[in-house]
């Protein structure tokens, strides 16, 4: 990993450790961590951005999402798999570029499905996708497809205490 420190103020560079404490869906004591909103960008044929939130799990180094195979982040995916997710941390606001492809293996099907599940939305991994009684009024009629986002270049910015501004590169 690489890191280049953007504070013009002389704070030191953020660790990305940072960003890796505060992602997970649970925090270090296991307990639920401080909801949050995460947005999904993606392009469009035509070059402009298209942004969404989406229900979006950090797990294993990696973010997943779901999306409806006809909306519109899907099909710019399908075209285009370059996307950006952001989200406000606690005490960092995140920005992570990165190349999000569909997961079609059963097993991580039913690990995220229970990874969601466990986070209060009953998905149920079916027919190489993800169902449930319902999901976002934007998410499209089921079944969902589960998209894995692996990061390539996040950049923090620090909310709080000790401040900064910080790009990483894996």
């Amino acid at each position: 990993m690489q890191q280049k420190n953007l504070d013009r103020y002389g704070s030191d560079p953020i660790p990305w450790s940072r960003a890796l404490d505060q992602l997970p869906a649970k925090d270090a004591t296991g307990e639920d961590a401080t909801p949050r909103t995460t947005w999904l960008s993606t392009v469009r044929p035509e070059g402009k951005p298209h942004t969404t939130g989406v229900g979006a799990l950090w797990v294993e180094d990696r973010f997943y999402f779901t999306s409806s195979p006809n909306t519109q982040k899907s099909r710019n995916l399908a075209r285009n798999p370059n996307c950006v997710i952001s989200v406000a941390l606690p005490d960092l606001d995140l920005v992570v570029e990165g190349i999000a492809t569909k997961v079609t293996d059963e097993a991580t099907l039913e690990r995220l499905a229970k990874a969601y599940a466990d986070q209060g939305w009953p998905a149920t991994a079916k027919d190489g996708a993800l169902t449930a009684e319902y999901s976002a009024p934007s998410a499209g009629p089921p079944p969902w497809d589960l998209y894995e986002m692996i990061p390539k270049t996040p950049f923090g910015v620090a909310a709080k205490l000790p401040y900064g501004a910080t790009r990483w590169s894996f």
